[in-house]
């Protein structure tokens, strides 16, 4: 080994030491907020895809190490000093997060206080502590390594970002939306399979059912399982940036479809093979076998287009000096 070989491999151990600090610090630090994380996607379906983001990040992260090769990480003052304000920026935020809002809604007096504390003060405060610990996780990269490998592992990084819970109102529109989008989706298939069917809303009406699709039949959780995990395939096994994109925007009507399958497998066997159907097992915990099917379209739309991708040129390796 050269000696130049050698002081690389010297001030990558040092900076790789000094990362694994932060890390360690940020687990001390947000070691509630990670626990009643996990805690609220345990107990709340449209939540579960958080325990998918810490592997799939890892894993995502080796994968862009690995196509990097990375002989050393230098980050200077710059880096140093753009590292340094985004961990001020999470203590910040996180500092807010757990006096600040408190203090907010101490000072609203009457019942405007207590709408704000029962409206959703612990799932704002919730979310940016989550969003502070992703900061500072950025933030120490950016000072232990430099900008340059930030912007080659922004997409990873970035994709821890999906471990903050939605706040509620979002989630709220995100479920109105499914539950419409399925019922119209189970309506058209009914019709292209000939069966008489109309919808108003979200209830679809065919000939001895009357189907409501209601908040817990959105199936919120498969379809956000679909599409962060679409995205992790997307960004391991395409190169090109609208291929992914369109890979990742083909999951969401895909996530429509299979529930409106689902509705239309339930309503079918319920009216024509055995009314309990309507109430059994593939009703409450059939979600998996139907995304089981839509993942089958997403790795076949992904050979698809990965066959287009074959003949491009491959990209040589990135050296981060």
């Amino acid at each position: 080994m050269s000696v130049t070989n050698a002081i690389v491999t010297m001030n990558t151990r040092n900076q790789i030491t000094t990362f694994a600090l932060f890390c360690a610090l940020s687990l001390a630090f947000w070691w509630r907020t990670l626990e009643e994380t996990f805690r609220l996607a345990l107990a709340n379906d449209a939540y579960t895809h958080i325990f998918l983001i810490p592997p799939l990040g890892a894993a995502l992260i080796y994968n862009e190490l690995r196509k990097t090769a990375p002989r050393s990480a230098r980050g200077g003052s710059q880096s140093f000093l753009l590292g340094g304000i985004l961990l001020a920026v999470a203590l910040l935020l996180d500092g807010y997060a757990r006096w600040g809002l408190h203090a907010a809604s101490a000072s609203v007096s009457g019942d405007a206080a207590n709408n704000l504390a029962n409206a959703g003060l612990n799932e704002v405060r919730l979310s940016l502590a989550v969003f502070a610990l992703i900061l500072w996780w950025i933030g120490g990269v950016v000072f232990c390594f430099s900008a340059r490998v930030f912007r080659r592992l922004i997409f990873p990084l970035c994709f821890l970002f999906l471990m903050v819970p939605m706040p509620q109102s979002a989630l709220n529109s995100m479920v109105e939306f499914l539950q419409y989008q399925s019922a119209l989706a189970a309506r058209l298939i009914f019709r292209a399979v000939g069966v008489p069917a109309t919808q108003d809303g979200v209830m679809v009406y065919i000939p001895g059912l009357n189907i409501e699709v209601a908040r817990e039949c959105s199936s919120i959780r498969s379809s956000l399982i679909l599409i962060v995990t679409t995205m992790f395939l997307a960004q391991i096994f395409l190169r090109t940036w609208w291929r992914k994109t369109l890979l990742v925007a083909l999951a969401i009507p895909l996530s429509v479809a299979k529930n409106g399958l689902r509705i239309f497998t339930i309503g079918e066997l319920g009216t024509r093979v055995d009314p309990a159907y309507l109430t059994g097992k593939l009703h409450h915990n059939g979600g998996v076998v139907f995304l089981a099917i839509s993942m089958v379209f997403v790795l076949a739309i992904l050979g698809i287009l990965r066959l287009s991708e074959s003949r491009l040129p491959k990209p040589a390796t990135i050296l981060a000096t």
